[in-house]
């Protein structure tokens, strides 16, 4: 059990998401790092699918209340246990009684904790992950509150700090094509590669927006509602992009631009409101070899840590 002494701004359950479901109308949620949580969880000897918090900007505050371990990936937030510093990307014994504190992120914006066993709330369509919208999944719906209790499941026996690498932001996000890029005009299609794009501060879970050039339809018209999913870049009326995340409708009406490839994701889930960044346009090999690259840095990860 841990008891969550200083919820933050919007401190959650989540795990990889829930799939197969969107014909229902059911949102994926689960981490907008999902790379992070995976990481997190594999270094405290989790399965990757296991169920840990998304902190956001901070500042959160943790009571444990068992022996056992921890590991923090993502963005590398000022962390200490009780007085001891701890550092993204390693794990770390804590013992029943002390405190976790993440005063707030040095870089980047969500930080993934993950505790032996996982956290260990009901299993709703596969996922334990918090549908904030829909009000279900996590612990009751929502996000954590000061004096919340979450139960831990079984406790590993783990020798050693180990720690991996973290991986570097950069401001190229890769994207395909989407069904309606060619319904804009030339110079919005240039626009959207070329220019800087900004994060404004009406952007959470659901979807980004950006502020930058206008984008204009060759002919605006009524679309068909059709089926969308994280990583889609719509375009609404006032021709300012929206990049759809986890937490995202399952349909939509707004055209398409673009898709964010699935390796890119993570690096929208850490740009804080006011961070600029770059599309760059791939293919669909592109996308593939991207999701190759980071299966490859998996193994590799999972070899240094368990292979021997």
């Amino acid at each position: 059990m841990l008891e969550i002494l200083r919820a933050g701004i919007q401190t959650t359950v989540q795990d990889q998401g829930r799939s197969g479901f969107r014909h229902m109308g059911v949102a994926q949620a689960g981490a907008l790092d999902a790379p992070a949580m995976w990481l997190a969880n594999r270094l405290v000897n989790n399965a990757g699918t296991a169920a840990g918090l998304e902190v956001v900007a901070g500042p959160v505050e943790i009571r444990f209340l068992r022996d056992g371990w921890l590991a923090l990936c993502g963005a590398d937030f000022d962390a200490t246990l009780d007085d001891q510093a701890l550092y993204c990307g390693w794990r770390y014994p804590f013992k029943e009684g002390q405190r976790l504190r993440l005063r707030g992120p040095k870089t980047g914006v969500r930080t993934y904790l993950a505790v032996d066993g996982g956290i260990d709330v009901p299993v709703i369509m596969g996922s334990r992950s918090t549908d904030v919208g829909a009000g279900f999944g996590g612990h009751e719906g929502r996000p954590l509150r000061n004096g919340d209790r979450l139960p831990m499941g079984e406790t590993f026996s783990l020798k050693n700090k180990l720690g991996t690498p973290q991986r570097q932001w950069t401001p190229e996000i890769r994207v395909l094509r989407g069904p309606e890029f060619d319904q804009f005009d030339e110079v919005s299609q240039q626009q959207f590669f070329k220019q800087a794009w900004t994060v404004s501060t009406q952007s959470n879970r659901m979807g980004y927006r950006l502020q930058g050039s206008t984008l204009q339809r060759h002919a605006p018209s009524e679309l068909l509602s059709h089926g969308v999913l994280p990583g889609v870049v719509q375009v609404p009326p006032n021709g300012q992009p929206i990049v759809l995340l986890a937490d995202a409708q399952t349909t939509g009406g707004y055209p398409r631009i673009a898709v964010v490839i699935a390796a890119d994701l993570w690096k929208l889930a850490q740009a804080p409101a006011g961070r600029q960044f770059c599309f760059v346009e791939t293919n669909l090999d592109g996308a593939t070899a991207a999701r190759q690259q980071w299966q490859h840095e998996l193994y590799r990860f999972e070899w240094s840590l368990y292979g021997k």
